[in-house]
């Protein structure tokens, strides 16, 4: 693992599981899939076209905080669009600085004009420690004289 490596192997080992809503669901559908699913955020598809992101992160900022019905206000309201997304070829580093600049938390993968999965800052992150405890073991056995390939 290098934090050169590519997107497409980080979602290889984590599984491409994409769960999704339509841009006609509403706000308490998608927190309710989110819950369920254990996820920070939901891309929006219309058929196969990505039209939006909907976070944990836009329900407490545009419902919650300004007094809006879950079960009333349509994701199509509070989701974030245009999305930022990456394909992937991207690097994990590049997408470090990706969410960092841009202060998001999840990015869509897209490939041909189709989502192929998500990647969140943990996804990242975790990627990014592995490799360099992956690197940390490498230096300590070449010090030490027992070398590992």
């Amino acid at each position: 693992m290098e934090l050169t490596g590519k997107i497409g192997s980080l979602l290889g080992n984590k599984g491409g599981q994409i769960w999704s809503l339509g841009p006609t669901a509403s706000v308490y559908d998608a927190i309710a899939l989110m819950a369920e699913k254990k996820v920070g955020a939901l891309p929006i598809l219309d058929g196969e076209a990505l039209v939006g992101i909907v976070s944990e992160r836009d329900y407490a900022r545009k419902v919650i905080l300004k007094g809006r019905s879950s079960l009333d206000t349509p994701v199509t309201e509070i989701m974030s669009s245009p999305v930022v997304t990456v394909t992937p070829a991207h690097t994990v580093e590049q997408c470090m600085r990706i969410v960092t600049e841009r202060r998001i938390r999840h990015l869509p993968v897209v490939e041909n004009g189709r989502i192929v999965g998500m990647v969140s800052i943990g996804d990242l992150v975790k990627w990014t420690i592995t490799a360099q405890q992956e690197t940390i073991s490498h230096l300590e056995a070449f010090i030490g004289g027992t070398p590992q390939f």
